[in-house]
């Protein structure tokens, strides 16, 4: 087994697609197939399952790539550390739910380490997808929220896949809304405030329960009955401005990456989130990750 391997092992499994994953890692797509089944023939596994659709990893492959992510990790860090390397392919990747902070702070990581190449990921996902990345090494930070309506099921799921949560701040609920909105004169929005509105929510996929959902209210805490579902933060503030809407969250929002249209409003409630880092237990954090956390407590 060697490091090369496991890189095209990882390629393949990224893309799906083994003429993808040649390409990213420049060989031939027999090359590529003839180093990943000497993998698989020499660890005793099957990693990936193969089909007329392409590859899909097994469980056993989803497990063995989730070691060999980490010893990747460790060999950049290894060259880092003693090689003085700051040349070459940059790698780092986040996940999270979908807050301007942890986009100014990818942006702040960029522009200190990009270089002349890099690959680097920001995932803007579901809440058990970005359990399931950090705790595979598709991602090394993972940034989400515990409440008092969620931090039993969340917890358990942290401890079951060996991960880490460092809480970073913990703030009263808030609504964002449209500096339009006629909710935005007043100082503290109250529950029955938002009847008339519709509530915008991020859509969670299979695990659409109240448990994984993104904001610390559903629909089952108050009577909320203009619900729409949405999968990324462009549409829902365009929705909260052409549809009067409003969604629940931290308050924390940039002007700048998003606009002086979208305002935050306390709500009258004594609820509170906490907006924390997600990372897999024993793993030393690379430069990059280690720069991104500072940025993400700079920025909020």
């Amino acid at each position: 087994m060697t490091l090369q391997q496991l890189k095209y092992a990882i390629a393949v499994a990224d893309t799906g697609n083994i003429t993808e994953a040649s390409r990213r890692v420049f060989i031939s797509q027999p090359s590529l197939t003839a180093a990943i089944r000497e993998l698989e023939e020499e660890m005793g596994i099957t990693i990936f399952s193969r089909s007329n659709k392409g590859v899909t990893v097994t469980n056993e492959g989803d497990d063995f790539l989730s070691y060999a992510r980490q010893v990747l990790e460790q060999a950049v860090l290894l060259e880092d550390r003693f090689k003085g390397n700051s040349k070459g392919n940059t790698i780092f990747s986040v996940s999270c739910q979908h807050y301007s902070f942890s986009v100014n702070a990818f942006v702040d990581v960029i522009r200190k380490f990009g270089g002349n190449e890099y690959d680097f990921t920001l995932r803007e996902t579901q809440t058990h997808e970005i359990i399931e990345d950090v705790a595979h090494l598709k991602s090394e930070i993972g940034i989400l929220y515990t409440s008092s309506r969620n931090k039993n099921v969340i917890t358990k799921l942290i401890k079951k896949n060996n991960l880490q949560f460092e809480p970073l701040f913990t703030t009263p609920l808030h609504i964002f809304i449209s500096n339009k909105n006629p909710l935005a004169k007043k100082k503290k929005i109250k529950l029955t405030d938002l009847a008339p509105y519709p509530y915008l929510t991020y859509e969670q996929g299979d695990f659409n329960s109240f448990y994984y959902a993104e904001e610390p209210l559903t629909q089952i805490d108050f009577a909320c009955p203009k619900n729409i579902k949405v999968r990324d933060r462009a549409t829902l503030f365009n929705l909260l401005i052409g549809l009067n809407g409003y969604t629940i969250c931290s308050g924390i929002i940039s002007h700048e990456l998003n606009g002086p249209e979208i305002i935050a409003r306390p709500l009258a409630l004594s609820d509170s989130m906490t907006v924390g880092i997600l990372t897999r237990k024993g793993m030393v954090l690379s430069r990059y990750a280690k720069a991104y956390i500072d940025a993400v407590k700079k920025h909020i």
